[in-house]
This record gives C-alpha cells, sequence and structure tokens, in this order.
C-alpha cells in the first residue's frame, strides 16, 4: 500500500471527479451523451418486439391522400364531415372503445363554401330573400365543425393540442385549451420541475367543448434529438395538462383523477420532487422534469396499422377494430410527424403514444426518479474507491480478472434492475469509471514501473520464468547476479537410449520429437513448480529452485516436478505412439544443499547457474538411476525437506568423487495417491533391506524372492539378488554397512 500510495491517490482523484459529476456539481457532456446511448442499447435489447393487440393506428398515409379518383380521400386536412362519418363509422359499425387525433384542429373547415356563400348572401344578394332562406335551410349541412363537433358529443374522442414555448411576450396561443387536470398552485411551494409552456396551439373551441377530452402532444427530446420521454405534467400559465396517451387512458377508463405523487422530504432539495402521477389504478413514474419514460414495444410497427380510407370505406374487418384503443396519425413523410427514437432512426410520432398508452395499462413504465443521484453517487464511491484501492496491488492478469469481474457485477445488476424492476440506474458513468481506472492503473504499471521491469529483465529474462520476473520486478533493488552460496534444490532429467531413439527417426522427426519432450519438461519446471531452467544438454534438461527468488519450499517443489515429469511422460509416450514413434524413459536425479549461485563464466560468454558439491551429487543421482531401475532418486538432504510424499529407500551408495556415503531415496507419489498394493510392497522391501544389511542373505533372498513374484519386471530386486549371490562367495566382512560403491558416472 505504501509503496502505490501514487497510484492510490491519483485513482482517488479521479473518483472524486465522478462523484462530482454525480452530484451535479458539475457535469461532463461526454458522459450524458454515453449514457443516452447506453439507455438506448438496453432498451433494444430487452423490448419485447411484440405487436400489441389492444391499440390501433388508424394511418393518414399516403394511400388515404391520393385523390378520389383513385381511391383516396385527397390531401390533408380533410373536410370534417369526412371525420365525422367517420367517428359514426368507428363508434357505430365498429364499436371502438375511444379514439384519439394526433392532429390539432385549430382552423376553421370552410371547404363547403359556407363562407362563400354568406358573403354573397351580404353583397350580390342581400336583397334576394329566396336566396336567403334556401341558405338558412343548407347551413347546417355546410357547417363541417358542427357536424363534426355534433359527432364528438357523448362519444369517448379526445383530441390533441401542441404547447409552444415563443418569447412568452409573442407567444401564439391559438384555439382553446381543456381544462388543466391540475390547478395552479396544486404543488404549493414545492419544486417539482415540471416544464412550463409559454403559447399553444389547440382546437377550436366548439370541438374542444364537444370531445370527451384532450391532450398534449408534445415529446420532450433530448439533446441529441432522440425522443426517449414525453411530459406527463406540462405547465402553462401556472396550470398543469396532461398527454394524449394519458388523457385516451383516463377517458377509456371513466375519467379519474390526476394525483401527483411527490417525495415524502419536506424539503425542496436532494430527493424531494414530483416521482409518480397516479390516475385511478394507474401509477405512471415520472423523472424530474415529470416526463415518462416511453416503453417502446419495439421498432416501428409495433402495433396494427390500418389505412384511414379502408376504415373511411368499411374495408376493415369489424373484428379487427371492436372494443379497441384507437388512435388517428399520419406515417406520411409529407406531413412531418416522424421522429428520432432510441429504437428507429425513422419513427412515426402517433406510435409513441401508443407505446405510452399501453405501457401505462401495463405498469411496466421504467422509472428514473429524483434518488437515482443518491443510487450513482453509492454505485460510485463503492466500486470507484474499491478498484481504486485494489487495482494497484495487483498483477495485469488479475486487475483484467477483476475489472472484468466489476463490469459483469455492474452490467449484469443494471439490466437486472432495469429489465424486472423497470428501474434506469445510470451504468454509464461506472462503466466509464472502472475502465478508466483500470487504464490508468496499467498505463501507470507500464510506464512508471517499466524501469524496474527492464531491469530485472535486462538482468534475469534469459535466465528466469517471466512469472518470476514479474515478482521480482515489484522489489528490483533485491535482486542482483552476484555469485552468493545459498541453500538451493537441483534437479537434472535426461532420456534414456536417446541415442538408439534418434537412430529411428527422419532429422525433421527427431527435431519434433526432442522439441515436444524438452518443452512439455519445461512447462512442468516453471510454470508447475517455478522453476529456473538452468540449460539444456542435448536431451538433458537441468533446473533449480530457491534462486533468483527465495523459495522456502524449494527441495519439496523439486520433487513434485520430479513426480509431474513422469505423469507428463506417460502423456507424451501416448502421443508418440499415435505418431509410430518410439516410446521414452526418463531418469530424474534431484538433491538439496548449500550451491554457488550467480552469473558465472568467462568474459566472453557468462550465465546464470549453479556450482558445487550438492550440484555434482544431483547429476550422479540422475546417473544410476538406470543402476536400479528407478525413475526418480533423491538425496538424503532432500529427503529431510520434504514432506507428504510416499519415499521408498532404495541404498546406500558411495558415488564417484565423494567419500561420504550418502542414503538415497525413491519417491513413489503424493500421500493419498498412491495404491496400496505399492504400500504393502515397500513394507516387504523395507524387511528385505534391513536383511540385506544385516548381512542375512537367506531371509533376504527369500524376500526378494517373493517380491520378484510380485513385480516381476521390477529391476531393483534383480540387482540385490544379484548382490548377495556375489557377497555370498566374497562375503565383505562385519565392518560392512550396506554402502555400495561405484566407480564410474
Amino acid at each position: 500500500m505504501k509503496k502505490n500510495l501514487t497510484r492510490i491517490a491519483i485513482g482517488l482523484a479521479i473518483v472524486m471527479l465522478f462523484l462530482l459529476h454525480a452530484i451535479h456539481v458539475f457535469r461532463m457532456p461526454l458522459l450524458d451523451n454515453l449514457e443516452s446511448i447506453v439507455y438506448d442499447t438496453r432498451l433494444r435489447l430487452t423490448m419485447p418486439r411484440t405487436v400489441d393487440p389492444r391499440v390501433v393506428i388508424l394511418d393518414i398515409d399516403e394511400k388515404s391522400l391520393q385523390e378520389r379518383e383513385k381511391g383516396g380521400e385527397g390531401r390533408w386536412p380533410w373536410p370534417r364531415d369526412r371525420l365525422a362519418l367517420l367517428l359514426d363509422k368507428l363508434f357505430d359499425k365498429y364499436g371502438i372503445a375511444v379514439v384519439g387525433f394526433d392532429v390539432v384542429f385549430a382552423e376553421r373547415d370552410e371547404s363547403s363554401g359556407i363562407r362563400v356563400l354568406e358573403q354573397l348572401g351580404q353583397k350580390e344578394l342581400k336583397g334576394v330573400a329566396e336566396y336567403h332562406s334556401v341558405l338558412d335551410r343548407v347551413r347546417p349541412q355546410l357547417e363541417y365543425d358542427d357536424i363534426f363537433a355534433r359527432k364528438m358529443k357523448d362519444r369517448a374522442v379526445v383530441l390533441g393540442h401542441v404547447f409552444l414555448s415563443d418569447d412568452p411576450e409573442n407567444a401564439s396561443r391559438k384555439g382553446m385549451l381543456p381544462s388543466p387536470v391540475l390547478p395552479a398552485g396544486a404543488f404549493g411551494e414545492r419544486k417539482v420541475g415540471v416544464t412550463a409552456w409559454s403559447g399553444y396551439t389547440a382546437n377550436l373551441e366548439r370541438l374542444q367543448r364537444a370531445a370527451a377530452s384532450a391532450g398534449h402532444i408534445n415529446p420532450l427530446p433530448d439533446l441529441d434529438g432522440i425522443t426517449r420521454r414525453v411530459p406527463m405534467l406540462v405547465e402553462y400559465d401556472k396550470a398543469f395538462y396532461e398527454p394524449l396517451s394519458l388523457a385516451m387512458v383516463r377517458t377509456v377508463t371513466g375519467q379519474p383523477p390526476v394525483v401527483p405523487v411527490v417525495s415524502q422530504d419536506g424539503s425542496t432539495t436532494n430527493y424531494s420532487g414530483l416521482e409518480w402521477i397516479k390516475a385511478g389504478p394507474f401509477q405512471i413514474p415520472v423523472d424530474d422534469q415529470a416526463a415518462a419514460l416511453v416503453p417502446y414495444h419495439g421498432p416501428k410497427g409495433s402495433f396494427r396499422y390500418f389505412s384511414l380510407v379502408d376504415v373511411l370505406n368499411e374495408k376493415v374487418p369489424v373484428g379487427a377494430l371492436r372494443g379497441k384503443i384507437v388512435l388517428i396519425g399520419t406515417t406520411a413523410p409529407g406531413l412531418l410527424d416522424l421522429r428520432a427514437t432510441p429504437v428507429d432512426p425513422v419513427y412515426p410520432g402517433v406510435e409513441i403514444h401508443a407505446n405510452l398508452i399501453t405501457g401505462i395499462l401495463d405498469g411496466n413504465i421504467k422509472q428514473r426518479p429524483p434518488y437515482i443521484v443518491g443510487a450513482e453517487f453509492v454505485l460510485l464511491l463503492l466500486a470507484g474507491v474499491a478498484l481504486g484501492l485494489l487495482l494497484p496491488l495487483l498483477t495485469p492478469f488479475k486487475s483484467m480478472l477483476v475489472t472484468a469481474f466489476a463490469i459483469v457485477g455492474v452490467v449484469g445488476t443494471n439490466l437486472m434492475v432495469f429489465q424486472a424492476g423497470n428501474l434506469v440506474l445510470p451504468l454509464a458513468s461506472g462503466m466509464v469509471l472502472i475502465l478508466l481506472l483500470f487504464t490508468f492503473n496499467m498505463a501507470y504499471g507500464f510506464l512508471v514501473e517499466a524501469r524496474g521491469t527492464r531491469l530485472i529483465t535486462g538482468l534475469f529474462g534469459q535466465y528466469v520464468p517471466p512469472e518470476l520476473v514479474e515478482e521480482m520486478a515489484r522489489n528490483p533493488e533485491q535482486f542482483n547476479m552476484q555469485p552468493r552460496a545459498e541453500e538451493l534444490s537441483v534437479l537434472f532429467a535426461d532420456v534414456r537410449g536417446f541415442t538408439s531413439i534418434s537412430e529411428t527417426l527422419s532429422p525433421e522427426d527427431l527435431s519434433v520429437y526432442i522439441n515436444d519432450y524438452l518443452t512439455t519438461m519445461s512447462l512442468v519446471i516453471r510454470e508447475g513448480h517455478r522453476g529456473t531452467l538452468d540449460k539444456y544438454i542435448g536431451d538433458a534438461v537441468m533446473a533449480f529452485w530457491g534462486a533468483p527468488m527465495a523459495d522456502p519450499n524449494h527441495a519439496q517443489n523439486a520433487v513434485l516436478a520430479a513426480l509431474d515429469m513422469m505423469k507428463q511422460a506417460k502423456v507424451l509416450n501416448q502421443k508418440f505412439n499415435e505418431k509410430g514413434w518410439p516410446p521414452f524413459a526418463i531418469g530424474v536425479g534431484v538433491n538439496s544443499g548449500v550451491m554457488r549461485v550467480g552469473d558465472m563464466g568467462s568474459q566472453i560468454r557468462k550465465a546464470y547457474t549453479v556450482m558445487g558439491d550438492a550440484v555434482n551429487l544431483g547429476s550422479r543421482l540422475e546417473g544410476i538411476t538406470k543402476q536400479y531401475g528407478a525413475a526418480i532418486l533423491i538425496g538424503q538432504s532432500t529427503k529431510e525437506r520434504i514432506s507428504g510424499i510416499v519415499l521408498r529407500e532404495i541404498d546406500q551408495v558411495q558415488v564417484k568423487g565423494k567419500d561420504e556415503p550418502v542414503a538415497i531415496y525413491e519417491p513413489m507419489g503424493r500421500e493419498g495417491e498412491v495404491e496400496q498394493s505399492r504400500l504393502d510392497e515397500l513394507k516387504l522391501w523395507s524387511q528385505a533391506l534391513r536383511y540385506y544389511r544385516a548381512q542375512d542373505w537367506d531371509k533376504a533372498e527369500l524376500q526378494l524372492i517373493n517380491l520378484k513374484k510380485i513385480s516381476p519386471d521390477a529391476h531393483l530386486y534383480d540387482v540385490f539378488l544379484d548382490r548377495i549371490a556375489a557377497y555370498r562367495t566374497d562375503p565383505p566382512g562385519p565392518e560392512w554397512a550396506g554402502v555400495h560403491k561405484f566407480d564410474t558416472k
């Protein structure tokens, strides 16, 4: 921790910047943009992509706008007597539940010519009584707005209107607004963040009074122009108005009152503000602008569309509309009601209302309440501090694992809450913080700590395994290549009869053969047991443990490496057998003791290696493995430093170049892994060895003959039977201690 104090401090400073962003002390626009992109991605991944049958859209499409001769009704707006006829068909023939118009009827319909006839009556035909009599008689048939209004009366018809954000002094105020759903002063002194508008374009007064209700059709595009939200309440002249979608739901469910639900916090800061809109059984979550997130079902076409002209001409099956919630809008490009949305860059505005209607009915509108500011703060604090403290202490690989785990945890939790709880928690800031901390720590480690790594790599990289170089790089000042005396363990391994093997293989196959062998054994030593590879001597391998990195378990690791080399030899022989190559056997010698270790050699060439009597004995032990038919032999000093391994004492020997005898042992395997039959055989062998050393040749010979019956191929028993036969002819004498002397290496 002390060593990484600078890195930790910088990491925590980065966390602090993100925390200030979360509590809106200042904002990072890039994070806001990323959050919008992440939200859109989550929405697309989780939306059901089904067609909701409850809402039907009657489309003022290109077909409807064709000339009458081609089967259409002509350009929009249509005469309102045709719309009056449409209402009759919708309610009387098709039996719909409610209809909403995603259009505004702000201008009088004069397409009947009534205004021209009135002007004639006031001028050229002013004194013609018969003309005025006829005009009065036909006037009701030519007042299309009145006809349309009469057809709305007592029917579930909801109109749309638009609020404007012009300069308040010059704002347009056209038509008649519906009654507000909440009066002025509904929230008292509490700040609720409702969007205020200065003007409007609404419907003709006679139409508005005849309609069951009306709602605004204003979306609330974000800064990137994408429509993700629609305000559930908007403020005009201090009163509050609802959107078309909510007005339609309320109309079809008996006009329940709108009840705002505000935070229980009595203050006007922190989490206070509007959190929900209730209308009867429906509860609609809203954000800090009193807007609801649109619960998009899927891309364009998530609701059934019918051409409006086909309804007028009764070409739509009755069952397709009966009992449905009907929206009348347009997908025709010329009527300019196409919007950019998270699910489609060109999306009909009328379908936004349809998504909101079904979202209100199903109660699955995503929540983004004010308290997510606190949730984001806590998430960033916990993740940031944890990673800021932890990553500097980890290796690059572990840092990647921890970072990946953090990302998976944050994303998984966020998606689960998003889908199951309908709660929109910020994700981009947390993801960017995690990745930024990871990138910073990797860059810091590379740029600042690379100097120590380069130093260690330059000194030890050609001798020491990379995984040890990584550890050594953390404290490079503790390591150098100067020769020194250390207690270490050394291992020698050699292929028996390699010359014969090489004669049966082509040069190409021999190259692959020896490369596979050396690679396999080297991986066992380096990666499996953290040994230092010293050198290859033809087909022989030399390695040691305990330097340059201290290893208190050097003897244990060396013996375990030898056992695992035997296991890998069996696997490799199976591979060679499949290729038709000859099998191999190896002998391994392991010894421990004080050795000289360091950079040794000449001025022309040096190597980081070990030297000394203990090293020489290790080489001798490997050489005599074939004398006993043993796979592995270890010295007495190694035996004293290991545990948990089943050993068989083989002999006491005096190798060439050594005056003192040494006991040698064969590791049979880890405790608990050796078969019971071998353990039983080991007991018999130990008894035979005691008879042999006591010069009780008869009992020793009988025991060895019995052992030969158990293991006919065991060369060890033949060696001692031959010795007994020789000692019977030439007894070793009473001072003999059971030591066998080798005159060759």
